[in-house]
């Protein structure tokens, strides 16, 4: 009896905690529910949306063959209507049939009058080639004839071309008969300036002239001014020739060996020895120096326009003067002057 008494008490909140569990499940059941709809829903929805985007692809892709298929018909029509009217023009304005047969015809007949003329002139040049080699041939004979004038018949002896056995005496010998004797050429006297006047352009030797009797004077006023000897001139125009400094010296000559040591040195100690790095913090300390244009207090400097370089001594690098490579000037040395290492005239 004390249990069913104890059980009797403890019903009322048996009965609340199975009402507040049942609650907390049908809560618990709803929330588990709205998650599964979201789910559902979130992947019915990439579903569809994949769908629709494979649809839209394939209608795409039917789009594009069925406008490509249209259009490479439209413009297969468009190519034949083209070649049609090029063809047209082609054969009318510009490769006309009957005109190219025309201008071919002409062409023709052309080249046929052509190679008459050119056959003309070379059976003409033929012609007289051939007329000339006779003539020279001639030419020769007669020579040859005028050359053996003393194989003439006499009426006392036959000649080797008149034989007494022949019914006509030889056709050389009628030449003979007709030809003179050929005459001795006086032999012609050698000029004695033929070679000096030879050797002038040559200039392999100085001109020389004549030194003959001169020449009686001519009754006629003497030609003012101050006129030169000719030798002098001559001498002046086939002077020898005089070789410049750089072919004259040798390679090995001390202004070249100095010019080389002054190259060497100025290799060795450059001007700009600072490396430009442009991707570092080398240079983002340095101070900005102003150009010389605008290093002033109120714009543009003087320098160049009104003064230019001053002489600092404090600054000079160094305190001797620079030493002379290159060789004196002749032109100063010809009259006595040259230069120091100050730039004064000594």
């Amino acid at each position: 009896m004390a249990a069913l008494a104890r059980l009797r008490a403890r019903l009322p909140a048996l009965r609340e905690e199975y009402f507040r569990r049942n609650r907390c499940v049908d809560e618990d059941r709803k929330i588990k529910y709205k998650a599964a709809v979201k789910i559902q829903s979130w992947f019915r929805g990439c579903r569809v949306r994949a769908y629709l985007r494979h649809l839209n692809k394939m209608v795409i892709c039917i789009q594009k063959r069925w406008r490509g298929y249209q259009s490479r018909r439209y413009f297969r029509k468009i190519v034949k209507i083209q070649k049609r009217w090029r063809g047209y023009y082609v054969r009318k304005y510009i490769h006309n049939y009957y005109a190219l047969k025309k201008y071919l015809e002409a062409v023709s007949v052309n080249n046929e009058i052509v190679r008459n003329e050119l056959q003309e002139y070379a059976e003409m040049n033929e012609n007289e080639r051939r007329k000339k080699d006779q003539e020279k041939k001639e030419k020769e004979k007669k020579y040859q004839a005028r050359k053996m004038h003393y194989l003439l018949s006499t009426e006392q002896i036959a000649g080797i071309y008149n034989s007494p056995f022949r019914k006509s005496p030889d056709p050389m010998e009628l030449l003979l008969r007709q030809s003179k004797p050929l005459s001795h050429r006086q032999q012609q006297v050698k000029s004695p300036f033929t070679d000096e006047l030879y050797d002038w352009p040559t200039c392999k030797r100085p001109p020389t002239f004549h030194a003959g009797e001169p020449l009686p004077p001519i009754g006629r006023q003497k030609p003012q001014g101050p006129f030169r000897d000719t030798a002098e001139v001559l001498r002046q125009r086939y002077k020898p020739l005089e070789p410049t400094l750089r072919v004259a010296t040798s390679i090995d000559s001390p202004l070249g060996k100095a010019r080389a040591e002054m190259k060497r040195e100025e290799w060795r100690n450059h001007i700009h020895d600072n490396e430009f790095l442009p991707f570092s913090s080398y240079h983002k300390n340095e101070k900005y120096d102003p150009s010389i244009h605008r290093s002033g207090k109120y714009g543009q400097e003087t320098y160049g326009i009104k003064h230019f370089r001053e002489v600092q001594p404090n600054k000079w690098v160094t305190g001797k003067d620079f030493q002379t490579v290159s060789p004196s000037i002749v032109l100063f040395e010809k009259f006595g002057k040259t230069y120091s290492r100050c730039g004064q005239i000594v």
